[in-house]
């Protein structure tokens, strides 16, 4: 059986302080100690920064950093041990926060595994109170006697997952939301908060933002989240009317360790960073991640590595050309799908949210643009294995790198320009928040 690495990303590992030294990053006062931990599972091809803008909203309304946890899991892999993972998982949140349980959360995959999980009495006692969050309907509240407090939330929007109220649930229908945003809009944090909270409403549901910013996270491989030991991660402040460097040298250069974490780093507030990644494996890619800027300590910045040869997902990047005369560019929305008919995604004026790359029904959340028949022209046709998995879409795109020049890319309104590097340098990942 192949194993699986799983990892505790805890965020106090990151951002160790004293509950004391916060005030800057608490919305309301102090942290509040009695609050139970939270354990956040991420669903399918995910990554724990699923749950990126949910944790700065709990912190927001005065949730201690050491209270928060992100389940990474490799979700290719269904035939290993994922429920024992996980509950070693809680069994390490419980011995490092001192708590008798965990507040849980699932969505997608993760709400299967969060059901699995409390299939069993021993197990359910770790846990008061289960969100399962687009992640399909259930015949009853989680636990082998229905015995754990659940909370369902689900939109009929939601293509990919076909979900219903649950009989003797919680149940919080929030419409015209897709897959991925029934789980990252302020709408599931209000119900998730007050669940977990005897019904009290949360004081914003805003990510408030401060004057002093620090950030970090995990570098890990696309897919199946095993930690990049050794990762070099090296920061630049970038001109966000240009895509380039201001400087040649980075604000930050940082080593992951062996959990693939890396940070904390203090940062400039809404500054575009350009986060450039080797693994120092010999036949790696670099990857050159662009970011919008940060208006809030954000420790779940996850910087995806492509993985190796030995692995089922590399077969998916093999069409990607590595070439001194283009350029090759991956648009991540973090917070939603990208939807036909709903949403406008434009790269260098050409319009890439049609029903050929972002069919509602795939939820289209990354997608890969290259030319990939290299014949110098955009042909705008699909490209490669990425149509065969629901959330990846690609097209044939032609970027040139000959000569430097700014990618535009511009989404629902939002404009992050990007370098036009070099495909044989690396891969770029413009990331809309």
């Amino acid at each position: 059986m192949k194993k699986i690495t799983v990892w505790l990303f805890a965020f106090a590992l990151l951002f160790a302080c004293k509950k004391e030294d916060l005030p800057d990053v608490i919305h309301g006062g102090a942290c509040n100690e009695d609050a139970l931990p939270v354990v956040m599972v991420h669903g399918f091809l995910a990554s724990g920064d699923t749950y990126a803008n949910q944790v700065m909203r709990f912190s927001s309304n005065r949730y201690c950093s050491d209270e928060l946890f992100l389940f990474d899991w490799n979700t290719l892999n269904q035939e290993g041990d994922n429920v024992g993972l996980l509950d070693a998982f809680i069994d390490e949140v419980l011995a490092s926060t001192g708590k008798s349980q965990v507040n849980l959360a699932g969505h997608s995959a993760g709400g299967g595994l969060g059901y699995n999980y409390l299939s069993d009495p021993e197990r359910a006692e770790k846990v008061a109170f289960y969100a399962h969050i687009g992640s399909g309907a259930q015949e009853g509240p989680a636990g082998a006697e229905q015995e754990v407090p659940t909370i369902n939330i689900w939109s009929e929007q939601d293509l990919i997952v076909s979900s219903a109220d649950i009989p003797g649930a919680t149940n919080v229908h929030i419409p015209q939301k897709d897959h991925y945003e029934i789980v990252t809009c302020p709408e599931a944090f209000e119900a998730m908060y007050s669940f977990f909270n005897d019904g009290n409403t949360p004081n914003t549901l805003e990510i408030v933002a401060q004057s002093n910013i620090e950030i970090g996270g995990r570098v890990v491989t696309l897919g199946e989240n095993i930690p990049q030991d050794g990762a070099q991660v090296d920061i630049y402040e970038v001109d966000s009317e240009t895509g380039f460097r201001v400087s040649t040298t980075p604000i930050a250069s940082i080593v992951a360790d062996a959990n693939g974490d890396w940070g904390p780093v203090k940062i400039k507030k809404d500054v575009n960073y350009e986060f450039e990644v080797n693994t120092n494996v010999s036949g790696a890619r670099t990857v050159y991640y662009y970011r919008e800027g940060f208006k809030r300590s954000n420790p779940a910045v996850y910087l995806r590595t492509l993985p190796g040869p030995g692995s089922f997902v590399s077969l998916l990047f093999n069409d990607i050309p590595s070439s001194t005369s283009q350029s090759a560019l991956t648009i991540f929305a973090a917070n939603q799908g990208v939807s036909a008919g709903r949403d406008e995604l434009f790269v260098n004026d050409l319009e890439l949210s049609t029903m050929t790359f972002c069919d509602p029904e795939n939820n289209t959340i990354a997608m890969f643009l290259y030319d990939g028949n290299e014949n110098g022209e955009s042909d705008l046709t699909e490209q490669g294995l990425f149509g065969n998995f629901p959330f990846l879409s690609s097209a044939d795109v032609f970027m040139q790198s000959s000569e430097p020049e700014t990618i535009v890319c511009a989404f629902n309104g939002r404009t992050l320009n990007v370098e036009n590097k070099k495909s044989s340098d690396g891969i770029i990942i413009a990331v809309f928040d």
